[in-house]
């Protein structure tokens, strides 16, 4: 059984009588962010160590519960010990760590004591040897924590496992630098850890990879998300302003305005931008479902203005140049292949057709969206075929 130890015992630098852990982060508090990694890395029980508990601390284990995994406080080794499953190993999380899912992933499993460690001191909190730094997070059985749970109480919860972690002969995994741009630290500043959460933040609207989504929808992502999150923006107000952008491109375009396609684009980029704040709180199936509507979206548009086109120029061409593209980008979708930079997307057809919409040539838009989509879905099986 993996289980998560969060501690959660250091005040903040800056707010007195206020825990680290209870600092704001990404819409909610340290400890939430940390309890929803430890969730996502397949933990079935999570103890938070303390020495006091405020009623912010209790606000937060009460919403890190609802997240379907039991939350304990403990305040020493000694009832750690007897709420964790003998047969658990552990992921234990420092005082004031901010990190990413990638890096606590690489600790989850099975195997012997391990530590995470860095040669860089701001991405750190102990010394554990000439060279290198406890950088935060470290794996170990309960076992450990049962040797120390009869150690004084005037012991430091937190260092003393770590010495014993150390003392078993822990593996060192090195901390790679693309943690490190994402924002991982120990933080315990209330404005130095409203900047990590932005690098944090800036590091989850890379999950998207297509040329369109990391150059445009990426970047407005990453220059909106902080502001969301510092307006307390509701989750819902981004989805259903991305839908109803999206259905306004439609309805114009069915109008007979084909320039209404450009009104689709902040509608994408409210629903990128919706996704990546779902990743960052867990929500993988809100986050999934705001991926699949900036694909409805595209699909809408391009409909429209296939059906708009056939029209006006009494054929059929631009419905089925319409219907081709979004055959081809349905079937490249569903091969699971992995995705190149140059392949295009949902968001990155929108972005080409748009400019013909806007210039009156919507025929010219369609052609090319469907031979892009087309030459997407060959590469994507020829990717996918067994080679010799």
């Amino acid at each position: 059984m993996l289980a998560g130890l969060i501690f959660a015992t250091e005040d903040a630098e800056d707010r007195a009588g206020t825990l680290a852990a209870t600092l704001p982060f990404g819409g909610m508090t340290l400890l939430e962010y940390q309890a929803r990694l430890l969730v996502g890395a397949g933990v079935g029980h999570i103890l938070v160590a303390v020495t006091r508990v405020t009623p912010a601390l209790l606000g937060a284990v009460n919403r890190a519960a609802k997240r379907g995994v039991p939350v304990d406080v403990v305040r020493s080794a000694e009832e750690a010990a007897a709420k964790a499953h003998p047969l658990s190993n552990f992921i234990v999380l420092a005082d004031g760590l901010v990190t990413t899912d990638d890096a606590v992933d690489r600790m989850a499993g099975e195997g012997r004591d391990a530590i995470l460690v860095t040669q860089d001191p701001a991405a750190s909190l102990e010394r554990v040897d000439a060279r290198n730094c406890w950088a935060g997070i470290a794996r170990t059985p309960a076992t450990r924590i049962s040797d120390i749970a009869a150690f004084p109480p005037d012991y430091d919860f937190q260092s003393t496992l770590l010495r014993a972690i150390v003392q078993a002969g822990a593996e060192q995994i090195v901390l790679p630098a693309s943690a490190v741009r994402a924002g991982h630290g120990v933080e315990r500043e209330g404005a130095a850890l409203a900047s990590r959460s932005n690098a944090v933040l800036a590091a989850l609207t890379e999950r998207r990879t297509s040329w369109a989504d990391r150059h445009i929808f990426t970047r407005l992502a990453r220059l909106a998300l902080p502001r969301v999150v510092e307006k307390a923006v509701p989750r819902w107000l981004l989805m259903a302003g991305g839908v109803l952008l999206g259905g306004g491109a439609a309805a114009l375009i069915g109008y007979g305005w084909a320039w209404g396609a450009g009104v689709a684009i902040p509608g994408v980029a409210a629903l990128a931008t919706g996704a990546a704040l779902s990743a960052l709180r867990g929500e993988e199936k809100r986050a999934a479902v705001q991926e699949h509507l900036i694909a409805v979206t595209a699909a809408a548009v391009i409909l429209a203005l296939g059906i708009t086109e056939s029209r006006s120029d009494a054929t059929l061409d631009g419905l089925i140049l319409a219907l081709v593209a979004i055959a081809a980008s349905l079937i490249a979708e569903r091969s699971q292949a992995v995705v190149r930079r140059w392949w295009g997307s949902p968001a990155g057809y929108l972005l080409l057709v748009t400019p013909f919409a806007i210039a009156g040539r919507v025929s010219w838009g369609l052609a090319a969206v469907a031979i892009y989509a087309f030459v997407t879905l060959a590469a994507a099986v020829e990717s996918r075929r067994e080679k010799p």
